[in-house]
């Protein structure tokens, strides 16, 4: 019998907005707020994060950016998330009628798809790399549309 780690990956979704923190008494300026010049001197870059219970913290720049993406208004995934969340595409051209695409993601994550003509007297690299990528595109919205449900819902 398998035992579990005491690893888990947690979804949840949360309010935030660009802040800085003073280095020296932790005091957290929202940019949306004035902020003191002594401030931008001494502090750290971050965001000012607000949980669905209502409790506020404060998460570094790195930190943030590496656990959160931004969705679209009204709780949506868009094109332009989509299309960033691809970080670039391998394409190549196998028994001259193959064409092959591996899309690696922002989390390093890949999608392979394939399309292929009948003859290779038919054969276009640039079609059958657009079949691969419309379809590798609509995996992204699949994939993106359940984690942001997962994070809208919770697991249970």
């Amino acid at each position: 019998m398998s035992r579990l780690s005491n690893k888990y990956i947690g979804f949840k979704m949360i309010q935030a907005e660009r802040a800085t923190r003073m280095n020296l008494s932790k005091t957290v300026y929202p940019h949306s707020r004035p902020m003191p010049d002594m401030v931008k001197n001494n502090s750290e870059e971050g965001y000012q994060v607000t949980y669905p219970d209502g409790y506020i913290s404060f998460s570094p720049k790195d930190v943030f950016e590496k656990a959160y993406m931004q969705v679209g208004d009204n709780n949506t995934i868009t094109q332009e998330l989509v299309d960033n969340f691809i970080k670039d595409y391998d394409v190549f051209t196998k028994q001259g009628k193959i064409t092959v695409v591996i899309a690696t993601l922002k989390n390093g994550f890949t999608i392979v798809e394939s399309s292929a003509c009948v003859d290779p007297k038919n054969y276009n690299e640039e079609m059958g790399s657009g079949i691969c990528k419309a379809r590798i595109n609509n995996q992204v919205w699949n994939h993106l549309g359940f984690l942001l449900q997962t994070a809208k819902d919770g697991i249970i």
